[in-house]
């Protein structure tokens, strides 16, 4: 999935005692074809400190919006929350033919290219966020794989106030279902009023971390950021713990993301990323050329 979401304007960091915060950035909203409305970010607006991620969309899916659609050089992640209703229908080139359910994740690493649907079932409300994570440059033309995980094989972190569900990668100890090969985490949180949940990051890795319901604050060593609902914020941190917490009598629901950046120059044209005009102009005709595959109808 792409948006016609405009880049947003560069940010403003600041060393605070080995800790690299981006500054507060609110999702922009944007709607498509009456099916698809959501809250965009994308890495322009947080520097390099975004890295490797792309872009998020926070979005809710009512109908059919995009159609079949091509991605190559990146990997396409789909999150849904477990408020979702109903079913999502998935289809790619590699032959995939099924429905995520409310909680589950879809990892598409499209490599050197994939085509791909994602739609709402009849009277379905899916609620997520679709996620482009950048592949470095040696594996921008691999072969496509894909891993999907299911809600129920996601191991659920709990303690006093806090439930916190580990997507993928790896926090407080446990291991998910899927380690990606770039080792990112993604942790979608809830919190009930006066809680901390506690995530321990590794040598310099990058996080991400939104607020999608209510209001947190986001504490690193000696420092303390908050965040209202909608907005986000990206730092590197230098193995220190990332602490998420809700003041008493409020709740909330945030997801992070954290792993190693891949530090690499890269070139997006909607649903590709790659690192020169020339490899962005080949997967492009390739993809008119019918070599990236079909669905199945």
């Amino acid at each position: 999935m792409t948006s016609p979401l405009k880049q947003a304007t560069l940010y403003n960091e600041h060393d605070m005692n080995k800790v690299i915060f981006s500054a507060i950035t609110h999702g922009q909203p944007f709607q498509i074809r009456g099916g698809f409305d959501a809250l965009g970010f994308r890495h322009t607006s947080f520097g390099d400190l975004m890295d490797p991620l792309i872009m998020v969309d926070h979005y809710t899916m009512t109908k059919p919006t995009f159609g079949a659609h091509p991605h190559a050089g990146l990997s396409a992640v789909s999150l849904l929350f477990e408020d979702s209703i109903g079913k999502f229908h998935n289809r790619d080139s590699l032959g995939n033919d099924f429905d995520l359910l409310p909680g589950d994740l879809y990892w598409l690493n499209a490599g050197n290219g994939v085509v791909h649907d994602e739609s709402p079932r009849e009277n379905a409300r899916i609620h997520g966020l679709q996620v482009f994570v950048n592949l470095p440059k040696a594996l921008k033309m691999s072969a496509p794989q894909s891993s999907l995980v299911r809600s129920e094989q996601m191991p659920v972190i709990t303690g006093p106030g806090y439930r916190v569900r580990l997507a993928v990668g790896e926090s407080n100890g446990i291991k998910g279902a899927l380690i990606p090969s770039n080792y990112l985490t993604i942790l979608d949180g809830k919190l009930l009023g006066d809680s901390t949940f506690s995530h321990q990051t590794k040598e310099n890795e990058q996080s991400w971390i939104y607020a999608v319901a209510g209001n947190i604050d986001i504490v690193i060593g000696e420092k303390v950021v908050s965040l209202k609902q909608g907005q986000s914020i990206a730092a590197k941190t230098m193995t220190q713990a990332i602490s998420i917490m809700t003041k008493a009598s409020e709740d909330a629901h945030f997801v992070l993301f954290s792993g190693p950046a891949i530090k690499e120059t890269f070139i997006q044209r909607g649903p590709f990323v790659m690192s020169t005009e020339q490899e962005l102009d080949n997967v492009q005709r390739d993809y008119e050329l019918g070599k990236l595959g079909t669905l199945r109808y």
